[in-house]
C-alpha cells in the first residue's frame, strides 16, 4: 500500500531531467487520481488506488525519457482556459500570454472587432481573445488538420461562437477578408539553434517551431502579405524570439508599417512586436 506521501518523496528524485521535478511529480499524480493539487497536501496519508499508481508509473517513466508533462496529462491551462493539447500542436506557454493581454489593448477602443490568428494550433490565442471579447468576430487558422481539429474542439468546450477555425496556409484560404487585427505566433527558431535538441521541444513539431533564414521566413511572409488583409487603421502583432527584435521591427519598417513597438514580457525579455499597418487594396494573398 503506497500512501501520497510516499509516492512524492519516492518519484522526486527520479526525475534529474526536468526544471520543475516536484510540480512535474505533482501534476501527473493530481491527473492519475483525478485530484486537485490541494488534496495532496490535505490528505498525505490516503492510499494510492493500484490502478492510479499504475498509471502514475507510466506517465513517471515517459516524463522521465522527457515527454511534456502536457502531452502526458493532455491538457495545459493558458489565460483562463484548460486546453486540450497533443503532439500535432505547440504546448501554449505564459509568455505567449503576452500576445494576448496586447492584442486585448489594441481593440479595446473597436467594438465588434475583426481578428485572425494565423498558425493558432490550439487555439490558444484566438479563444482567449474570444473569451474576453465575445463581440468580435475572430478568424483562426493553421496548415495542419490536426491543429484545426484540436482547436475546434477546444472551441466547442467552451462554445465560443464568435471564433471560426479554417484549414490555411497563412493567408492562403482567406479570400478577400479583410481585419481589424492579425496576430501570431509563428515559427520563428532557426533550425541550428542547439535548444531544439533540449527539453520539451524535442518532442513538438518541428515544422511549427522553426523557419528557414534565422528563424525569420514566415514572420517576413506574413508581413509581406498583411496589408492586402487588414482594414484602415488596423494592427499587426507577432510573438517572437528572445534576439529577434530588431529584425522584426526592421522588417515591420521596410514594408511600410508605423508606430511599431516592442513589448517584454514578465522575465524582461523581448517577445512581441507589432505595428499599424499599411492600408493597401486588396491583392491576391
Amino acid at each position: 500500500m503506497t500512501t501520497v506521501a510516499q509516492l512524492l518523496a519516492q518519484s522526486q528524485p527520479l526525475l534529474v531531467g526536468s526544471d520543475s521535478p516536484a510540480l512535474d511529480i505533482e501534476l501527473l499524480l493530481c491527473h492519475c487520481l483525478e485530484k486537485e493539487r490541494s488534496y495532496l497536501r490535505a490528505w498525505p496519508d490516503a492510499t494510492v488506488p493500484d490502478l492510479a499508481l499504475q498509471q502514475f508509473q507510466t506517465l513517471l517513466q515517459r516524463r522521465i525519457d522527457g515527454e511534456p508533462v502536457a502531452y502526458l496529462m493532455g491538457e495545459r491551462g493558458f489565460w483562463s482556459l484548460d486546453l486540450a493539447v497533443n503532439a500535432s500542436t505547440l504546448i501554449p506557454r505564459p509568455e505567449t500570454e503576452l500576445l494576448v493581454e496586447v492584442a486585448l489593448g489594441k481593440v479595446q477602443e473597436k467594438p465588434s472587432a475583426t481578428i485572425l490568428d494565423l498558425g493558432t494550433g490550439t487555439g490558444a490565442i484566438a479563444l482567449s481573445l474570444a473569451a474576453e471579447r465575445s463581440d468580435c468576430a475572430i478568424t483562426a487558422c493553421d496548415i495542419e488538420a490536426a491543429a484545426v481539429a484540436l482547436a475546434e474542439s477546444n472551441r466547442k468546450k467552451y462554445a465560443l461562437d464568435n471564433v471560426e477555425l479554417c484549414q490555411s496556409d497563412w493567408f492562403s484560404a482567406l479570400g478577400q477578408q479583410r481585419f481589424d487585427l492579425i496576430v501570431s505566433n509563428p515559427p520563428y527558431i532557426d533550425p541550428d539553434d542547439i535548444h531544439l535538441e533540449q527539453g520539451d521541444v524535442r518532442f513538438e513539431p518541428r515544422s511549427a517551431l522553426v523557419a528557414a533564414n534565422k528563424g525569420l521566413a514566415d514572420i517576413e511572409h506574413i508581413i509581406s502579405r498583411a496589408p492586402a488583409y487588414l482594414t484602415e487603421g488596423a494592427w499587426l502583432l507577432f510573438e517572437h524570439g528572445y534576439d529577434q527584435a530588431a529584425a522584426v521591427q526592421s522588417l515591420l519598417t521596410e514594408a511600410g508599417f508605423t508606430q511599431i513597438f516592442t513589448e517584454q514580457d514578465l522575465a524582461g525579455v523581448d517577445r512581441v512586436t507589432g505595428a499599424l499597418g499599411p492600408w493597401r487594396s486588396k491583392t491576391n494573398g
